[in-house]
C-alpha cells in the first residue's frame, strides 16, 4: 500500500488541488477583487472576511485536499478488487454512464445532510466541525476549510460511492468537479440565482448560497448540500430562509435607487 500511495499521491493531490484552487480562486478574484464594487448583485452579509480568515481557510483546505487524495487512492485503486467500479468505458453504453450520475447525486446529497447533522451534535461539533464554522462569513476559500477529522468524514463519500454505484471511476471524478464548483458557490457570499427563484417549483428544493450562508451565520438549520429536500422533509429548513433570500436578491442598483429616493 505504501508504494501505491507514494506513486499516486502526488498526481491525486495535484489533480484535486487544481480543481479546488481553480474553482475557489477564479470566483474569489471575480467577486472579491476585480468586480467587487461593480457587481450588480449585493453581498449576502455586507462585511467581507478579513485577510486572516482567507489564510486560515486556505491552509485547512490544503490539508483537506491531501486527505481527499489519500481516500481516493484507497477507494479507487487499493480496494479496486472489492469495489463495484468498472475499469473500461467500453464495458457499458454511454447512456449508462450518464445515468449513474443520478444515484451518485442523491447518495452524496443524503450522505452530506446526515453527516452534517451528526457533526452538529455538541460533543462532536467542538472536535470535528468547529473549524469550518470559524468562518461565520464564508468565502470561496471556506468550501474545503475542514478539520482533518471532518475532511475524513467528507471524503468518505468517495468510499461509499465506490462500493454502491456500479460506474466508472471517471464518472465519479467528473461528478466531484461539479461537487466542488457547487460547494464553492454555496460559500461564495453572493446569491447567483435570480430573485423569486426560491418560490418556483424546482427552486423550493435547490440549495442556494443564501441557505448555506445562513447556516454559517446562525449555526443551525439548512444542513443540505445540493438540495433542500432533506431540510424540508425533516423540518430543518430555517423559517427565515425565504425572507433572507428575498433580501439577498435585491439588485444593488435597486438598493441605490431606493436610498437616493428616501434620502
Amino acid at each position: 500500500m505504501i508504494e501505491l500511495l507514494m506513486e499516486r499521491f502526488p498526481f491525486a493531490f495535484a489533480k484535486i488541488g487544481l480543481r479546488y484552487f481553480a474553482a475557489a480562486g477564479i470566483l474569489f478574484v471575480i467577486f472579491y477583487w476585480i468586480f467587487k464594487e461593480r457587481l450588480p448583485i449585493q453581498k449576502i452579509q455586507k462585511k467581507y472576511p478579513k485577510a486572516k480568515d482567507y489564510f486560515r481557510d486556505t491552509a485547512y483546505s490544503a490539508v483537506t485536499v491531501a486527505i481527499f487524495a489519500l481516500i481516493a487512492i484507497l477507494s479507487f485503486w487499493y480496494w479496486k478488487d472489492y469495489n463495484v467500479l468498472y475499469e473500461s468505458l467500453d464495458a457499458m453504453p454511454m447512456w449508462y454512464w450518464w445515468l449513474t450520475a443520478i444515484p451518485i447525486f442523491f447518495i452524496h446529497d443524503f450522505y452530506f445532510y446526515w453527516a452534517h447533522r451528526f457533526m452538529h451534535l455538541p460533543k462532536v461539533y467542538k472536535w470535528v466541525h468547529r473549524v469550518h464554522h470559524l468562518s461565520t462569513n464564508p468565502s470561496p476559500w471556506t468550501a474545503y476549510a475542514f478539520h482533518p477529522l471532518e475532511a475524513v468524514v467528507e471524503a468518505g463519500i468517495l468510499t461509499v460511492l465506490a462500493f454502491t454505484v456500479p460506474t466508472h471511476v471517471y464518472v465519479i471524478l467528473i461528478f466531484m468537479i461539479f461537487q466542488i464548483i457547487y460547494n464553492v458557490y454555496g460559500h461564495l457570499g453572493f446569491e447567483l440565482y435570480p430573485r423569486g427563484f426560491h418560490k418556483t417549483w424546482i427552486g423550493k428544493y435547490v440549495n442556494t448560497a443564501v441557505s448555506h450562508n445562513q447556516h454559517h451565520e446562525k449555526f443551525h438549520g439548512n444542513y443540505g448540500l445540493y438540495t433542500l429536500i432533506w431540510d424540508r422533509l425533516f423540518g430543518t429548513l430555517r423559517s427565515d430562509y425565504d425572507q433572507a433570500f428575498e433580501a439577498a436578491t435585491i439588485r444593488r442598483n435597486q438598493i441605490e435607487q431606493t436610498t437616493e429616493y428616501t434620502g
